[in-house]
């Protein structure tokens, strides 16, 4: 194998030398030829046409192609200046629709005022700056560019740029791009003992070019012509790669034991049935078919169960509990906070009512217990929750992380499902999985939900693994949600209104939640201000007040337009007894106004509950926004969202607001979201944008490439599990896979 990897893999250092491969591996993350070879150009200039200095991002190390204006070189006094003057050249360059200035001073001056002549084209490369109100690039880097049919200019690389396409790359202040495209034309040679990942077939099926073709097709095009074929093949090389790796990891869990989990005909999943007080909505059944039929299976489930909010996940994954347990198994729920936790098994308690409480005096026939674990258990109820566990005496057991701990037992762990698996490491999820006994004989099956709705191609390139379904059917009874964005700057009476609604709502019996992004009492807990991600527009973050508080608002509140009304409060940094009582309180309708951080953004139900006001709304990212409005209208009263922002309008914040204000669709919003957050490392933990494993591909514009690919990738795995007959393939996966992202995939 190691054969393969040569010279792709060779060390940038021993190519480039050691200055350069430094800056390029601490700055750009390169390491190897092939690193550098897939660090692609992010645009191309043609050499006559020059950029758009208009569009230029503040505090940004830049690359602009343009010609000289004027230059002119001033003298200034200067104590600090060789006899006392200073000298400092301002060069102001143009591409016909804007001007920007460059600037130049002492010695620094001397070469670029014999070379920047007017009419002089050039790239220049530097950090864009303000000074006198101007934007300016203080001392860049510069390349001189050959006139069209003339000479090149004095010290120009000129041959370096020969092509009718100046490829830009990503770049950073200690490497300008044409560094980094010089280095490449170092390298580019390598490219054509490339070993390709693709299968001959699957190339001349689909025309794409061989990797070495496509490779210096990217980095050295003749033609826009020769981009586009570049990019495609790429695409598919991005594609294809991990639908295998993920192929190959669902190949290997199949191939897992698992004892099979039927639920007996008259057992207790069949008495739950009984006892409903409504009927199933079409897509429940559905759902819940595929999972029993997985459950059924001798070998490990895993699936993604996506569900609107509201949906009824809870529901299907109870019932998926309770056939374990009818096949002598049992079932734990890990759920990502002490508040959603509980909430589930108080709504599992009181859906099972005599069934959920086994060993007790009026316990049904059938019955099984329901427990909870979490970090503020007491240690005499840990203990009691622990023997059952061990035993097998509760069935069920719904808990936070306090699961995983080393000190829990099963007798016969069968199912695992997972609540908002994005709140989890990886680890979590596989510790707690790693607890099933060995006497029964093989992994526990796996459930995951989400309430967020994740893009159909999202779900194929990151949860690719898992089979998936989704419930997009809402249950009889479940009200509309009426959305509104509330401009609190720009006309603060609508936010007297709003607090008026809240009363009127409070008045017809019902009651409200008021949603602010900090708790106030210095730092909140890591995941309670905005978890979701709003873009950084620049004009919303210039002096911005702080966030709302929680518990600011809430004195606010209960000192002014809502004076009267019970008003509680409900944060992450409570004493967890103090988070369910509050809870409690306000299930039972005790509190009028619950005054909360984002720690009601899933599972909280409360039907009574009829209006939100969302304040600082534009700080939330768009499917936070979505998932928090989903815990109003969950009763027979119609639900209202009020999205209090203080954005002006017109602005990227307020377009985002009114995205979520006019639809209630999720799936439509979370494409929204994933637009203004772009892909994340779909391998990596990180689903913010911060860095991504994918270069060329973008999952919400190829899904075509994406669906094939994947279809593609299980055929090869399921006639080659090894790789054996693809040796390229294997070194892309090895590639693809560093240390951390093969122990994601393995834990899963």
């Amino acid at each position: 194998m190691p054969a393969l990897r040569e010279p792709l893999e060779r060390p940038l250092k021993a190519v480039l030398g050691p200055t350069t491969a430094k800056v390029m591996a601490e700055h750009l993350g390169l390491h190897t030829v092939g690193d550098l070879l897939h660090h692609y150009p992010r645009r191309y200039e043609e050499r006559g046409r020059l950029t758009h200095l208009v569009d230029l991002p503040m505090d940004e190390h830049v690359t602009v192609v343009a010609q000289v204006a004027e230059a002119r070189l001033h003298a200034f006094a200067s104590a600090r200046a060789p006899g006392g003057k200073g000298r400092r050249l301002e060069v102001t360059i143009t591409d016909g629709s804007g001007r920007l200035r460059l600037v130049f001073f002492g010695a620094g001056a001397h070469k670029p005022h014999k070379e920047l002549l007017p009419g002089t084209r050039a790239m220049f490369a530097g950090r864009v700056s303000v000074f006198n109100r101007r934007l300016q690039l203080a001392h860049p880097a510069y390349e001189l560019l050959r006139d069209e049919g003339g000479e090149p200019a004095e010290d120009a690389a000129a041959e370096d740029w020969a092509g009718s396409l100046i490829p830009l790359y990503p770049a950073t202040a200690k490497l300008e791009s044409w560094k980094i495209a010089k280095a490449v034309q170092t390298v580019l040679p390598a490219a054509e003992d490339a070993i390709d990942p693709l299968p001959a077939t699957l190339r001349e099926g689909r025309d794409l070019d061989s990797l070495s073709q496509a490779l210096v097709k990217i980095h050295r095009p003749r033609s826009q012509v020769d981009v586009d074929r570049a990019r495609a093949r790429l695409k598919w090389d991005e594609a294809f790669v991990l639908q295998v790796a993920l192929a190959r990891r669902r190949h290997a869990e199949n191939l897992l034991p698992a004892v099979e989990r039927k639920a007996a005909p008259d057992g207790l999943l069949a008495a739950f049935d009984e006892r409903l007080p409504f009927t199933l909505t079409d897509g429940q059944r559905r759902v819940s078919r595929e999972i029993l039929d997985d459950l059924a299976s001798d070998h490990p489930m895993h699936r993604l169960l996506q569900g609107e909010v509201g949906s009824g996940k809870t529901l299907v994954a109870l019932r998926a509990m309770l056939a374990v347990v009818d096949a002598g198994g049992q079932a734990a729920m890990l759920a990502p906070t002490e508040v959603l936790a509980q909430q589930h098994h108080r709504s599992m308690v009181e859906m099972l009512g005599g069934l959920g409480r086994g060993g007790m005096l009026d316990a049904a026939e059938h019955a099984t217990r329901v427990t909870l674990l979490t970090g503020s258990t007491s240690a005499a109820e840990r203990r009691r929750v622990l023997l059952e566990l061990a035993t097998g005496e509760a069935g069920i057991v719904v808990g936070t992380h306090a699961l995983i701990e080393d000190s829990v037992r099963f007798h016969d762990l069968g199912l695992v499902v997972v609540d908002e698996q994005h709140r989890f490491g990886v680890e979590q999820r596989d510790a707690l999985r790693g607890k099933a006994d060995a006497r029964g004989g093989g992994s526990p099956h796996l459930l995951v939900m989400t309430a967020t709705p994740i893009p159909r191609t999202v779900a194929m390139t990151v949860f690719g693994d898992l089979d998936t379904s989704v419930l997009d059917q809402l249950p009889a009874g479940r009200s509309p949600i009426a959305s509104h964005v509330v401009p609190a700057a720009d006309k603060p009476h609508f936010l007297t209104r709003a607090w008026e609604r809240v009363r009127e709502e409070v008045i017809r019996g019902h009651q409200a939640y008021v949603v602010c992004p900090r708790i106030g009492d210095e730092e909140g807990e890591p995941g309670e201000r905005s978890s979701g991600h709003a873009p950084s527009d620049s004009e919303e973050t210039t002096d911005r007040r702080p966030p709302v508080a929680v518990l600011d608002m809430a004195d606010r509140l209960a000192a002014g337009p809502l004076r009267g009304l019970s008003v509680g409060v409900l944060h992450g940094r409570m004493p967890p007894e103090d988070k369910d009582a509050a809870m409690r309180r306000f299930s039972a309708a005790e509190t009028h106004v619950l005054v909360a951080t984002t720690v009601v953004e899933v599972g909280v139900d409360v039907p009574n509950a009829t209006v939100m006001v969302i304040m600082d709304a534009d700080r939330f990212g768009v499917s936070q926004l979505h998932q928090l409005r989903g815990r109003v209208g969950r009763g027979a009263a119609a639900g209202l969202c009020l999205l209090v922002t203080e954005a002006p309008e017109g602005s990227p914040a307020r377009r985002r607001l009114a995205a979520v204000a006019s639809t209630q669709d999720g799936f439509a919003l979370s494409r929204v979201d994933l637009e203004q957050r772009r892909e994340g490392d779909v391998l990596g933990r990180a689903q913010s944008g911060a860095r991504t494993s994918l270069r060329v591909l973008t999952v919400l514009e190829d899904e075509d490439i994406i669906e094939e690919a994947r279809q593609e990738a299980f055929a090869v795995v399921s006639a080659d599990p090894e790789l054996t007959q693809l040796p390229g393939l294997r070194t892309a996966l090895e590639a693809l896979l560093d240390a951390e992202r093969e122990r994601y995939l393995e834990k899963g």
